[in-house]
């Protein structure tokens, strides 16, 4: 009789050492189960600075574009913290940021924020926007010029300290200044081993193929593409060609507009750039503060469940101490899920204040109208569209300068 009770006894005593064994396990689970690591120092990668004299010959003008978004949808992810009015204009801000320290480097010619591809730019460079949130930036980069070489696409990360958005000791820059001065190191690197004649037939195929653009029966003949893509020179028109004179004016024209562009985009940055930064110093904290309280929801979840389960299991083991667990851990369960809900409650709280903060930072940024020297153009649409207009503007000067040449003869 003794033999069988103490069997009995060890089995209840077996199954509450497994319910405190599984608690104590999910516990450890809780407090060493997700780290986060904060960046604490400002220092990011130098800029390269042209140290030699470069001649004008080896200068290349760049076409930086407006970024791609990266939106899959016009409706905001909770999940990836994406918001839809805030990226169309980080795509513009990151443009400009870059183009700066593209210009900052010395080794280019003008370098202009465009509104999308060009034919008459010597390097174009675009980019998509892969994560933006205050904490981390990634961005795809991808460089080509005008002979339709690709000189690399490559994806550039980089996470932002806590320092940078410290309004105590704020410092100079952007946040990920790293990332636009290691793509700017890398472009620079690229085109310091092309050689002088490289350069010159870079610089004659962005004129070629722009000159082909508003006439193609004219300039067709002074251009090869191979099967790859690439463009060659098969000839050159003569210098004093009327037709190329004419094409050059357009292209003068051309570069007149964008360059009021860059005004535009001047003007926008630096309208952005107080809210901006004010809105991702406050998403930092808010992206850092919502993971941890989905990490504490998610493991109070498990916690609970699983302090459920093993009340249950403990409470119809039939002893009374072993009754008595069951009960707490239901209890404890209970108030584990609970508390769970209610911290998912407080990460959607924040989610809502990121998205307000995206849709006051759009009402910020608003296109402006560019002032040209002979007339007034409203930015009503895109400045994509808006840049379509305008080539299909210049197309009809140079149709009606030629139709009044042709005239003349």
């Amino acid at each position: 009789m003794s033999f069988s009770k103490s069997i009995c006894f060890s089995g209840h005593s077996f199954t509450a050492r497994i319910f405190i064994v599984l608690l104590f396990s999910i516990a450890t689970l809780f407090f060493t189960g997700c780290t986060t690591t904060e960046v604490r120092t400002t220092a990011f990668t130098p800029l390269t600075i042209e140290d030699k004299n470069i001649t004008e010959e080896r200068l290349l003008d760049v076409g930086v574009i407006q970024f791609n978004p990266g939106l899959e949808t016009t409706e905001a992810d909770e999940e990836t913290l994406v918001f839809p009015e805030l990226r169309q204009a980080e795509s513009r801000y990151m443009a400009v940021t870059l183009a700066d320290s593209l210009q900052s480097s010395l080794g280019w010619g003008a370098v202009r924020v465009i509104p999308s591809a060009r034919t008459n730019i010597d390097v174009t460079v675009s980019g998509r926007i892969l994560q933006s949130d205050g904490e981390s930036l990634t961005v795809e980069i991808t460089v080509v010029d005008s002979r339709g070489q690709l000189w690399f696409t490559k994806e550039y990360s980089e996470n932002a300290s806590h320092y940078a958005y410290d309004r105590k000791h704020p410092t100079e820059g952007d946040a990920f200044q790293g990332i636009y001065n290691r793509v700017a190191n890398d472009m620079l690197e690229y085109r310091q081993k092309l050689s002088d004649q490289q350069i010159v037939e870079l610089r004659t195929i962005s004129e070629m193929r722009f000159a082909r653009s508003f006439s193609p029966e004219a300039f067709d003949r002074y251009l090869h593409q191979s099967e790859d893509g690439i463009y060659y020179l098969s000839a050159l028109p003569a210098e004093n060609d009327p037709m190329l004179a004419r094409v050059r004016k357009i292209r003068e024209r051309d570069y007149l507009f964008v360059d009021t562009l860059q005004e535009y985009y001047g003007t926008f940055a630096k309208t952005m750039e107080v809210p901006y930064q004010e809105w991702r110093a406050r998403s930092y904290e808010e992206v850092r503060e919502m993971r941890e309280l989905k990490r504490k929801a998610r493991n109070h979840t498990i916690m609970g469940a699983a302090a459920i389960i093993g009340g249950i299991a403990a409470a119809g083991a039939g002893g009374g101490s072993a009754q008595a667990a069951g009960q707490v851990g239901i209890g404890a369960g209970g108030y584990l899920i609970k508390s769970a809900f209610d911290r998912r409650a407080d990460a959607k709280m924040h989610l809502e204040a990121l998205q307000e903060l995206g849709d006051s930072m759009e009402a910020e940024v608003e296109p402006q109208i560019v002032e040209l020297e002979d007339r007034t153009v409203t930015l009503t649409g895109s400045v994509e569209n808006q840049y379509r207009q305008w080539r299909e503007l210049l197309k009809e000067i140079y149709e009606a300068e030629t139709s009044s040449s042709n005239n003349n003869i």
